[in-house]
């Protein structure tokens, strides 16, 4: 089997080599990753300039490809360039933080999950609930179990998953739940900061804030009980509920009349 990984901490993180460490013990592992952080760069794509792409080496060993380019960029260049046979599951991660509610949306890591979905290759994105320093061997090993499950056990391989992992003991996890997102979401706020020439600039800053009201079978919820959460989504972003209602008002507004069925 052939696994492409990557992730959105860049090709250097941790979370990716530990990672690999766990699944190259089933598959045969191509990691295809950026160059540099690209966290919260959501679906980007690159259009307007050239996809560098370099042999990196750890340790004077080929690690794999980085990519001067975004998560989305790496899993489609990875599948169709770069992988010089079919790849069977893409993975993302392991990221450095959790990826869950609507701050999904804005997730390099949940897209290049997303973005192997597109390109019909089952796919999954692996998060850890922390942003310190962490330890990502259970997490790793929890992914692995998953993947197996993706190629071998899963019906629905047309479903990505977004997987998310507390940043706990094993022995602290309270257990394993199928989740819907949540709607927490980041709370930003903007350091307003002055530099040396006195040009005025914002760093951004904020924190991701848990609702009482937030439902006991989402992915926010399930993470602050202590649980690990898994995600089916969708690249569809269509509100089908909506659609009959809002087709029947933009007809009155502009003032269009069904057509009547032909004479047989």
């Amino acid at each position: 089997m052939r696994f492409l990984l990557t992730n959105d901490d860049g090709i250097y993180a941790k979370g990716l080599s530990v990672l690999y460490q766990e699944i190259s013990r089933d598959a045969d592992c191509l990691i295809v990753a950026p160059e540099v952080e690209q966290s919260a760069v959501g679906h980007a794509i690159t259009l307007f300039r050239p996809l560098m792409v370099r042999k990196a080496r750890k340790n004077g060993n080929f690690l794999g490809y980085a990519v001067t380019g975004t998560p989305a960029d790496c899993v489609m260049i990875g599948i169709r360039e770069l992988s010089e046979r079919p790849v069977d599951l893409v993975i993302s991660g392991i990221n450095l933080g959790a990826n869950v509610g609507i701050n999904v949306i804005y997730s390099g890591t949940v897209s290049a999950a997303t973005e192997g979905a597109i390109l019909g290759i089952p796919s999954m994105a692996v998060s850890l609930d922390t942003l310190r320093e962490a330890d990502f061997t259970f997490a790793a090993r929890f992914a692995r179990k998953m993947a197996q499950f993706m190629v071998k056990d899963n019906p629905r391989k047309n479903i990505p998953l977004n997987i998310n992992i507390p940043a706990l003991p094993e022995d602290r996890i309270r257990g394993i739940v199928v989740t819907k997102q949540g709607r927490a979401r980041f709370t930003e706020n903007f350091e307003r900061r002055v530099d040396p020439r006195d040009n005025v600039y914002y760093w951004l800053a904020g924190e991701t804030k848990t609702s009482d009201e937030e439902e006991i079978n989402s992915d926010v919820y399930a993470l602050s009980k202590g649980m690990i959460s898994i995600t089916p989504i969708d690249y569809d972003l269509t509100r089908y509920d909506a659609l009959p209602d809002l087709s029947a008002r933009i007809k009155v507004l502009f003032g269009q009349v069904e057509e009547e069925p032909p004479t047989p």
